[in-house]
């Protein structure tokens, strides 16, 4: 079984800067998980680290796709296991980091997708004169589970469930359901951790970094609507170029989205993995490396 360790916490709380120190120690390469990173022209609003930052080891699934393109945890999920396949082969381990949870799962399990027979914009097309009610009453006609465990105004999910009943005649629910849900690699998993208040200072400065870095001139020349859109920072600042909102109340509601965003990514890490959680201060390097030795011995 192939090896692979997996660094994840919330955003701010070190994984980046911890990762180039073990793969440094380990001899290893990096491979990036999260989401937004895979773009080439979004540095600043997604922290991508900087190549001066890298100190010479190599990362993999960064900056792979314009922001005209779209990226799936589909295409994530084929990518990433061929690298790891390629790592493995060479005899090293690699070192998958980041933040995006439903990538990190799609990347471990033996999670399949089903193969809708029409795309997500053509689905959008169909439904594009229903409102949200409406098209949550279809849901729960269709998949009353999923419908359950989806928030009516999540527009693009409930989209989503509904085509793949369309498309295969199966409930994503029973999809979701005949999934066992096992770990496909000799994995270990770090949870990077720092109590509330440390991280929502972090988070703070770091906002105040990327707007002094030039993030308002990142978005103004890379308008796009694709999935990079989603990044947190994107729809803000792009309401402040609008004058929508003030500057201010951009740096603001980013802080807001970011602290909730954080929230999110510990409650879905604690749920769904089994985590080595360690505090980030003075000692985590070496109790990393101490969980690390205790598996595997290297």
């Amino acid at each position: 079984m192939e090896k692979v360790i997996v660094i994840i916490g919330q955003t701010a709380v070190g994984k980046t800067s911890m990762s180039i120190k073990l793969a440094k120690h380990l001899h290893t390469q990096i491979i990036n998980g999260d989401a937004m990173q895979v773009y080439k022209e979004l540095n600043i609003v997604t922290d991508k680290i900087k190549n001066e930052k890298m100190e010479g080891i190599v990362h993999h699934l960064l900056n792979i796709k314009s922001i005209n393109e779209d990226y799936s945890v589909e295409e994530y999920q084929t990518n990433i296991r061929k690298v790891i396949k390629d790592i493995n082969n060479q005899g090293q381990i690699p070192i998958i980091v980041g933040g995006t949870g439903l990538y990190i799962k799609a990347t471990l399990f033996d999670y399949n997708f089903a193969k809708e027979s029409i795309s997500n914009k053509e689905v959008e097309e169909i439904y594009k004169e229903k409102s949200n009610e409406e098209l949550y009453d279809i849901l729960l006609k269709l998949d009353p589970e999923s419908a359950n465990k989806i928030h009516m105004n999540n527009r693009r999910r409930v989209l989503r469930a509904i085509a793949i009943y369309n498309s295969t005649g199966i409930k994503k629910s029973e999809i979701i359901e005949n999934q066992k849900h096992e770990l496909l690699y000799d994995a270990i998993i770090i949870g990077l951790d720092m109590p509330k208040d440390i991280i929502n200072s972090k988070i703070d400065k770091r906002i105040e970094e990327m707007f002094d870095e030039g993030l308002i001139d990142e978005i103004k020349n890379n308008k796009t609507t694709t999935t990079a859109s989603k990044a947190i920072g994107y729809k803000e600042v792009s309401a402040y170029l609008n004058n929508e909102i003030s500057l201010e109340e951009a740096k603001e509601l980013m802080k807001i989205h970011t602290h909730q965003y954080a929230k999110r990514q510990r409650t879905f890490f604690k749920n769904q993995f089994d985590v080595n959680w360690v505090t980030n201060d003075e000692n985590a390097f070496d109790n990393i490396v101490k969980i690390i030795n205790e598996k595997w011995n290297i």
